[in-house]
């Protein structure tokens, strides 16, 4: 999956480059999103971002418009997130399970944030339901997804 990743830190890349194994073809950006950074997601389908990036209704609009199909944020709150814009555009989003940073160090959360996030990306990968991660207007019937066993039976959201 082609994806851009907002707002990363140097602490960060490592993390993800562990966690992705190659996987996803991720861009890293240390610049926040914003309406004039949204160009960056150019010709990807995911963007990952952080509550400090600018999700409004205005920048969601122009992900939309250049191909972008699923946000996950690197945190546990969506509240920096228009979720009824991205409802509207069928954007799907994604965010980190409370439960699973509760019994982490400061030292295990940034490979934690970072697990999760390609867990979310493998996910929508395979059209698999994100679980607990999921953040949508639909309820799900399926269970949710351990991030560290993340094989979910594959369905439509």
């Amino acid at each position: 999956m082609r994806v851009v990743a907002y707002n990363i830190k140097s602490s960060e890349k490592e993390p993800l480059a562990v966690a992705n194994r190659k996987k996803h073809e991720i861009t890293l950006i240390s610049n926040p999103l914003n309406v004039d950074t949204a160009p960056f997601a150019a010709g990807k389908v995911a963007v990952v971002v952080t509550k400090e990036d600018d999700l409004s209704a205005q920048v969601l609009h122009k992900l939309a418009a250049l191909g972008v199909k699923y946000i996950a944020t690197r945190s546990v709150s969506t509240d920096h997130i228009n979720l009824d814009a991205a409802a509207e555009l069928k954007i799907k989003i994604a965010a980190v399970p409370a439960a699973i940073l509760n019994t982490k160090t400061l030292n295990e959360i940034a490979a934690v944030l970072a697990e999760q996030t390609i867990v979310n990306l493998d996910s929508w990968q395979g059209n698999s339901c994100l679980g607990n991660a999921c953040v949508c207007s639909k309820s799900c019937d399926r269970g949710p997804v351990d991030f560290l066993n993340p094989a979910v039976a594959k369905h439509e959201h």
